[in-house]
């Protein structure tokens, strides 16, 4: 490996948020999973986490650009199992959803841990999912339509969550905040 590419990589594992992430609640759509998981990559996002309790999770390789190789994706059977592991990492749950109690998206510290829940494209959050998280956050809409794509409404809450991450300087490190940082170079 050059060195540039090599100190592209130090520079990039250092700006990543260990305790910035999108559960995706049973997403089906590859082009969205890849999508999302191209636009973590974006942010800095280290690891996903995805509720796939049927067979292997498909995504597709030209929707994420490669960042399958930068972010990794832990799946889990059930919500339970996957917000009990995020709770147990201190991170507050968010789910993307329309509810009397719902805030607008800009409204949460995402300088907290975080991980914003997203539904399936067709039903969104389940019940069960709903019941488990801290907060229900909207995206406000003017329009006529009430949602929008699962993949830009991750993107734009990602950002959010980027944009104060940023102020607050948090992307400012020298170190890997990652486990395994320390502990491997990176090889490509």
């Amino acid at each position: 490996m050059n060195p540039t590419r090599y100190a592209r990589i130090c520079e990039m594992l250092a700006r990543r948020q260990p305790d910035l992430t999108v559960c995706m609640e049973q997403v089906h759509k590859p082009h969205n999973v890849s999508a999302i998981i191209r636009t973590a990559d974006a942010v800095g996002v280290h690891e996903v986490h995805a509720v796939w309790p049927g067979s292997r999770m498909r995504t597709m390789a030209s929707a994420a650009a490669g960042s399958n190789s930068w972010v990794q994706v832990k799946t889990h059977r059930t919500i339970g199992d996957a917000v009990a592991h995020l709770k147990g990492q201190g991170m507050q749950i968010l789910a993307t959803h329309l509810s009397d109690n719902a805030v607008d998206f800009r409204e949460i510290d995402y300088t907290r841990p975080t991980c914003i829940l997203m539904g399936q494209e067709k039903t969104g959050i389940t019940q069960e999912a709903l019941a488990l998280a801290d907060q229900d956050i909207i995206i406000p809409m003017i329009g006529m339509v009430q949602s929008l794509n699962v993949s830009v409404a991750s993107a734009l809450i990602l950002y959010e969550a980027q944009r104060q991450r940023q102020n607050a300087g948090m992307y400012l490190r020298e170190n890997s905040m990652l486990p395994e940082a320390g502990a491997t170079t990176p090889v490509v």
